[in-house]
């Protein structure tokens, strides 16, 4: 556990930072007065490729999809 003033805070941001992304720290408290009142942890990961295919095989889409209505492509000039 590691814990910095503000001003010491404010100076080393990006040292700070880092020791969070080199897992040298898992958190890290701001202190005022010498009292903890704010921490810095990282973000977890959220793995991007478990959003895309949420939804895959509740919905079929139906054979005719690509078919269009002929009053809404005449709407859009088509």
């Amino acid at each position: 556990m590691t814990q910095v003033n503000m001003l010491e805070a404010k100076t080393e941001l990006s040292k700070l930072v880092r020791m969070l992304e080199t897992r040298q720290e898992e958190v890290i408290y701001l202190a005022r007065d010498g009292r903890a009142v704010a921490q810095l942890t990282l973000i977890p990961e959220r793995a991007a490729a478990n959003r895309i295919g949420v939804a895959e095989g509740k919905f079929k889409v139906p054979d005719d999809f690509d078919t269009w209505d002929k009053e809404v492509e005449e709407m859009f000039g088509g």
